[in-house]
């Protein structure tokens, strides 16, 4: 066991992602940053003395960090680093309305991994998703490749489960996939859809299919609306952890992640949410599924309007 993981951002998101990738025993630390002044080190602590009775042995290190730099020296040389840091959506909020605080904290943060850990993976979670792990790229100035977007691992997730629980059935015997953006212009796959290799299609009239289409679409802003304070965080996490893993057993694992996208589908210069083969490298290739004239059409409207966006970020 050999490496090093950083998770950005202590809040709910960041911790429970840092939890989740300690007791999967990958790597002898895993550092935990936030800018508030020893949160990271109690839950450090707090997650430490957890080690004895889930039986894991990787460290888990707090660091807390400043706005200009200071404290990023315990990240250095992480083979993978997690940015979760940002302010969450409140109920009424889109992810769009966050751009412009989170893109300044992003970019700090961006700044800060590329110079202490060059050879890093950067996988993002800050919302919004498409946007933040663009302006990531720009600010790092790290190959595309090592620059990933956690979302389509969540939304599929999401649609799995709603399907699952609608058909009451097991989770595991649902396969669902979700490509396009992590909003409003998501691009779900129904010819991808299958219920223990039936497709969704033969199971489920065609309306409630769309019905649980808009649900997930919605997913993190019903779970916000619910809260009242804070947004999703348990399954986000376990979609980051699951990525990082990937990326530190250099698996090959195929996911749908935001990746950059240049020629697959037809589609040049732009993060979107595709499936992607992940390995040591970060991105090793997108995969191309084969895809229904519809659902190609509406992957390349959400290219069109994630284009659009990213372009903005330039200027944050």
């Amino acid at each position: 066991m050999a490496g090093k993981i950083t998770v950005v951002g202590a809040g709910f998101y960041g911790s429970t992602t840092a939890q989740r990738i300690a007791e999967y025993d990958l790597v002898d630390e895993v550092v935990l940053t936030d800018i508030v002044e020893g949160k990271p080190e109690g839950l450090a602590l707090d997650l430490n003395q957890s080690r004895p009775i889930e039986h894991f042995e990787t460290k888990v290190v707090g660091a807390t960090t400043t706005v200009e730099g200071g404290g990023y020296e315990a990240t250095a040389g992480s083979d993978v680093v997690v940015i979760t840091a940002g302010l969450p959506r409140k109920p009424g909020m889109s992810r769009m309305d966050l751009i412009e605080t989170n893109a300044r904290i992003v970019r700090g943060v961006a700044e800060n991994v590329a110079k202490h850990s060059p050879g890093a993976v950067i996988i993002v979670v800050s919302n919004p998703l498409d946007e933040m792990t663009a302006l990531t790229q720009l600010a790092s100035q790290f190959p595309y490749n090592r620059v990933i977007g956690q979302a389509g691992m969540l939304d599929t997730a999401r649609f799995s489960y709603f399907v699952a629980d609608a058909l009451a059935v097991a989770v595991g015997s649902v396969r669902t996939l979700t490509l396009g953006s992590h909003g409003d212009t998501m691009v779900p796959v129904p010819s991808r859809c299958t219920v223990d290799g039936r497709p969704l299609i033969d199971l489920m009239p065609a309306e409630k299919i769309e019905e649980l289409v808009v649900r997930t679409r919605n997913g993190g802003a019903e779970v916000v609306a619910l809260l009242k304070t804070g947004s999703a965080y348990y399954a986000p996490s376990a979609a980051a952890a699951r990525m990082a893993k990937a990326v530190i057993e250099d698996s090959g694992a195929v996911m749908p992640v935001c990746a950059w996208v240049d020629g697959e589908y037809g589609i040049n210069g732009v993060y979107l949410g595709v499936e992607a083969e992940l390995g040591r490298e970060g991105i090793r290739r997108v995969v191309e599924t084969n895809l229904t004239d519809t659902e190609l059409q509406g992957l390349r409207e959400a290219a069109a309007a994630v284009r659009i966006k990213q372009a903005d970020v330039q200027s944050l």
